[in-house]
């Protein structure tokens, strides 16, 4: 089943998988894996988890704890990705508890992926049975079981009397695993790079602005960077408004993140940015951790991470696999490099102002599309209607994803303007639907 598995997703597992993959499905001790980011964890816990639940049983058997809903969400995609014929739901806040419950009584899912407040909910009202669970998986451990989480995973925990084995896995180490977890004998396997704190292969630069107020150097190093994939990292949510704005004035083609927006408003940023309808990512910390999006070039730390691990996670988002990837503090005159960067730092000169190019632009618009699977649409109806309706070549439309009320498509930037002329009041499957831009 694993090699069908593997031939459907089209990989090779890398050492770390392959280890994971042992102690889980073929071990019977509590396992820890650390390793970093980008590494493929996810994959590494779910190809034995797979094994180990009993597809012919409807109980949930296994839990996966997100510290939150993005990699909830990501997390279950995998598994429904794999084709395995287990079926999975990922419950998290910013919905009706309600609502989900119906989901939950329809799906009846045999893993449930969540964030530990939301998970706590549905067994408080009973909304699932805790007494079939035997698996607990905590993934990004080090965040779920920071002092924030603690009182909500030692409830979680207390609430699953059948658990048989733990798999905890993340970039970074705890201190300690709290009591309340009740690990058994454990299978540690350490994937982190020797006292290394990021791969050789991210190259480290200093980029020094004049002013406190480091925004003109902000657009300047943008500018430099051309049409390359860039995350711009800052500590607070009203700072990463006030830049992102300040981006857009200037020209640039900007997606935002953060904890403060709704859920819709999130996955829509997300997937403006992963789709290459947006080349540079404003976000907090959040964006650090779990998210799947391939292919960054480049990590901006406009404000200087407030810890080590929180440096190491954003650095994490570039250069995974075997990629390159370059990593710039910019900091403002009072500002030093944190003593915790090990690495080489350079200077990093940015080019006359008469000399940089304009803001790039993205080769690729973003479409919402009003209607999704609860319609009966699928993403081949999309990509017909875009193609006889909307007059577009294949090769002309990116990643399309499909949500149960509505959908997302990337096209070809220069061709929005009459692609949505000529779709406008046309019906989709028969359905009047409206089409828009993502901006």
């Amino acid at each position: 089943m694993i090699d069908k598995i593997l031939n459907k997703l089209g990989i090779e597992l890398n050492d770390m998988q392959q280890d994971a993959l042992r102690a889980i499905q073929h071990g019977n001790q509590d396992v820890v894996v650390l390793s970093p980011t980008g590494s493929g964890k996810t994959l590494a816990y779910l190809l034995p988890l797979s094994q180990l639940v009993d597809a012919a049983d409807d109980e949930p058997q296994a839990i996966v704890v997100t510290p939150g809903r993005e990699l909830a969400l990501q997390s279950s995609t995998v598994l429904k990705n794999m084709g395995s014929g287990l079926r999975a739901m990922a419950c998290y806040g910013g919905r009706s508890t309600m609502d989900e419950h119906r989901v939950l009584r329809q799906v009846r899912p045999q893993i449930i992926f969540g964030t530990p407040g939301r998970l706590n909910d549905h067994l408080d009202k009973g909304n699932f049975s805790p007494y079939h669970i035997k698996y607990l998986v905590i993934d990004e451990f080090d965040k779920c079981l920071e002092m924030g989480f603690q009182d909500e995973m030692s409830r979680l925990v207390k609430s699953l009397p059948g658990l048989r084995r733990h798999f905890l896995l993340s970039a970074t180490e705890s201190e300690e695993i709290p009591r309340f977890v009740h690990m058994g004998k454990v299978e540690k396997l350490d994937y982190r790079m020797d006292e290394e704190q990021v791969p050789e292969r991210v190259h480290i630069y200093k980029v020094m602005s004049p002013e406190k107020d480091k925004l003109e150097s902000l657009s300047l190093l943008l500018r430099s960077l051309g049409d390359t994939s860039t995350i711009v990292f800052l500590n607070y949510r009203d700072s990463v408004e006030r830049t992102n704005n300040y981006l857009v004035e200037q020209g640039f083609s900007t997606s935002f993140f953060h904890g403060g927006l709704e859920q819709k408003e999130r996955e829509a940023s997300l997937y403006r940015f992963s789709n290459g309808s947006a080349n540079i990512l404003v976000s907090t910390d959040l964006a650090s951790r779990g998210l799947d999006i391939p292919d960054i070039d480049n990590i901006i730390h406009y404000h200087i991470p407030e810890s080590e691990d929180g440096y190491i996670h954003r650095v994490g988002r570039t250069a995974r696999w075997e990629a390159q990837g370059r990593a710039f503090f910019l900091l403002g005159p009072e500002e030093h490099i944190p003593e915790y960067v090990d690495a080489e730092v350079e200077d990093y000169e940015i080019p006359a102002v008469e000399e940089l190019p304009a803001p790039a632009q993205p080769k690729m618009a973003t479409i919402y599309i009003g209607k999704g699977k609860k319609d009966k649409i699928s993403k081949g109806d999309i990509l017909g209607f875009l193609c006889k309706k909307g007059g577009l070549q294949s090769s002309e439309i990116g990643k399309i994803d499909v949500n149960d009320r509505y959908a997302y498509a990337a096209i070809a930037r220069p061709k929005l303007r009459s692609l949505l002329q000529k779709v406008k009041g046309e019906k989709i499957k028969g359905i009047k639907t409206i089409v828009e831009e993502v901006r």
